[in-house]
């Protein structure tokens, strides 16, 4: 309880801490009432792992690459809030499970999740302190181990669809198939686990989250979808699934009045017919166009298409902009100039 309660009161303490003055908003566009745009930057989970199984010094550069972009973000002039993927981190996590399950009590995919949140939340915030002040700003940063209520009529909760951790060998896979668990062969790099993912319906810390950023703070929240809860009979209780942190981002956004939704990717933005000979790339867009092209079966289920679905979605509800570009060039995507933009068909007029 001392422990819970020092992280309680760090948060609060953030909460106070008050707006700090921007260095550069050459490039950030004016908003009524001397507001500052205000972007969600989507990392996926791939892009802050590092490549392959990678190891704790290979994954603390990667977020140190990350972090460098969020700042480059944070010194032209906008306010940011960041979310990320954790797949392969609880993938990793899940095979601790199997592997110490005869020496410690295994736990819960939702617990694998909360735990991940910490763990990639803290490397953020020490890794966006640093970069921070590199460029000479002073702006509080803290992350917020988050929980997202869902359905439990969702049919995502009874049909795994959603691919973690890591690429395993066809009859490695198969051994954990006869465990109970669901895995899917996933193309050359061999076969991956698949978990149920119901839609996220509200972010149980919202209010936490906008009073920091409110505040001034940079908030790292939301990490690999959010912690899913179902609603008890007298609270909300973690249910083994996970949740597409893209489609928790657009939640997210919509929960902070966020103007930008930025989904940090490995690709140059969104293509119709990719890697063929007919491979087009998408500028500028809008939902409708995304939604007609996603029901022709241009985008992959566990790729592109929760992307394209979470930024058609903020777009709709906010009236705002989604991007999904390059991590290396999500200040060059933000402004317009690279990447896919999506905006409303009269915003474009």
């Amino acid at each position: 309880m001392a422990a819970v309660a020092n992280v309680i009161a760090v948060v609060w303490l953030c909460a106070l801490v008050p707006r700090a003055p921007g260095r550069n908003y050459a490039r950030c566009v004016a908003l009524p009432g001397d507001r500052r745009e205000r972007v969600i930057v989507a990392l996926g989970g791939n892009a802050i792992a590092g490549p392959g199984s990678a190891g704790p010094e290979a994954q603390e550069r990667a977020v140190d690459r990350a972090a460098e972009q969020i700042v480059g973000l944070l010194d032209a002039g906008y306010e940011v809030v960041v979310t990320h993927g954790n797949g392969p981190q609880v993938g990793n996590l899940l095979v601790k499970n199997d592997l110490a399950r005869g020496v410690v009590p295994p736990v819960p995919l939702d617990w694998c999740v909360a735990q991940t949140q910490a763990t990639l939340g803290f490397l953020l915030v020490t890794a966006l302190e640093s970069a921070l002040a590199g460029r000479g700003l002073d702006r509080a940063v803290a992350a917020i181990v988050t929980r997202v209520r869902v359905d439990g009529d969702d049919a995502g909760l009874s049909v795994p669809t959603k691919p973690i951790g890591r690429y395993l060998p066809q009859a490695e896979a198969w051994a954990r198939i006869e465990r109970g668990e669901q895995w899917e062969p996933s193309g050359p790099r061999g076969w991956r686990r698949v978990v149920p993912s119901p839609q996220p319906q509200e972010i149980l810390d919202a209010r936490a989250i906008a009073h920091l950023v409110d505040a001034g703070v940079v908030v790292i929240a939301a990490g690999g979808g959010g912690i899913p809860m179902l609603n008890g009979d007298d609270h909300p209780h973690g249910v083994e699934a996970v949740l597409d942190k893209d489609r928790t981002a657009a939640l997210l956004g919509e929960s902070v009045d966020a103007d930008v939704l930025m989904i940090a990717t490995d690709v140059d933005g969104v293509a119709i017919g990719f890697g063929t000979d007919d491979e087009r790339w998408l500028d500028r867009t809008t939902p409708d166009e995304l939604r007609a092209l996603a029901g022709d079966g241009h985008f992959g289920s566990g790729s592109m298409g929760p992307k394209v679905e979470a930024a058609a979605r903020f777009v709709e509800r906010t009236g705002g902009r989604a991007v999904i570009a390059q991590l290396d060039r999500i200040l060059d995507a933000v402004a317009g100039s690279t990447g896919t933009s999506v905006q409303r068909a009269e915003a474009r007029t």
